[in-house]
């Protein structure tokens, strides 16, 4: 008696695994507040800059000389759909902090065309957190946030900002943009935190 029939492929996903209010999609929509921002890779900078005004820098060959992690992740958007099973390339965000002394307990993430929005640091660290420049094997295309846009898949994806520039670390918290336009200040999408009166 065979244990495994031929073709079994495991458990499969399904809609049970979607946050509330949700509805799963093969497609990924594209969603931009504004037009998209082209950055040559000889002019792209990542920063990271202390709540004192310490910066550290990457150019594209630094930041991409860094070790990788290739996460497969589900994300959600705002906008209600899903998508299951994405695969990423990116930098770990403990990456990029490992080496700064910081009292901070929240993050603006800047972005190229000026996009901001406003992430606990603790929803960053312990390997919550990537910044992407690969999407299925591929070169993040403009489009979807590249050359490299943030990870955090388990917030509502607005927080995962395109065409990240700069993580900013305070110690108050300073909503961004969709904050500013009543979203939700932490967007959990297991919680349905869409708007502020969530």
């Amino acid at each position: 008696m065979a244990l495994i029939t031929r073709g079994f492929g495991g458990r499969r996903r399904d809609d049970t695994d979607l946050p509330p209010g949700q509805y799963r999609t093969d497609d990924f929509p594209v969603l931009s507040a504004g037009p998209t921002p082209r950055i040559g890779l000889d002019a792209w900078e990542l920063a990271v800059v202390t709540e004192t005004g310490e910066r550290s820098t990457w150019s594209w060959a630094q930041f991409t000389a860094l070790p990788a992690d290739e996460p497969t992740v589900d994300i959600h958007c705002v906008t209600h759909w899903s998508k299951f099973g994405t695969r990423w390339r990116g930098v770990s965000v403990d990456t990029l902090l490992a080496d700064v002394e910081t009292a901070a307990e929240y993050v603006v993430a800047h972005c190229y065309g000026g996009y901001t929005t406003n992430i606990p640091l603790e929803d960053l660290t312990d390997g919550q957190a990537w910044v992407a420049y690969e999407f299925d094997g591929e070169p993040l295309a403009p489009v979807h946030g590249g050359p490299a846009r943030l990870l955090i898949p388990h917030l509502y994806f607005w927080k995962s900002a395109k065409w990240l520039r700069a993580l900013e670390l305070r110690l108050d918290d300073e909503p961004g943009f969709w904050e500013t336009a009543g979203y939700h200040n932490y967007g959990d999408p297991w919680r349905e935190q869409r708007y502020q009166a969530d």
